[in-house]
């Protein structure tokens, strides 16, 4: 019987150099809104720091902590037709 190889990072996000695509998409956006106000470099290093700082968060919580929190905000991101409302603490039969 031959082994099965049991890939390791099937939930992790899609990679581009050292960053994933969540930690992207902050410096992606200043880079877009810097070009359109002719501030490239100074949006680029803020969306910079702001993935860093989320990083320092990520790290620190559970998978999924984020989504958790704006589901719970009222934020739902999520790719379902239908969910509970979040406000509603208590369901009752």
């Amino acid at each position: 019987m031959k082994p099965v190889r049991i890939p390791r990072r099937v939930d992790e996000p899609p990679h581009l150099l050292m960053w994933s695509a969540d930690e992207l998409a902050p410096m992606l956006i200043g880079l877009v809104v810097g070009v359109i106000l002719g501030k490239a470099f100074v949006c680029t290093v803020i969306g910079l720091v702001i993935t860093n700082f989320y990083r320092k968060f990520r790290d620190n919580h559970p998978d999924g902590y984020l989504l958790h929190m704006m589901y719970w905000t009222g934020l739902p991101m999520t790719k379902s037709k239908s969910f509970k409302n979040p406000y509603i603490r208590r369901f009752l039969p």
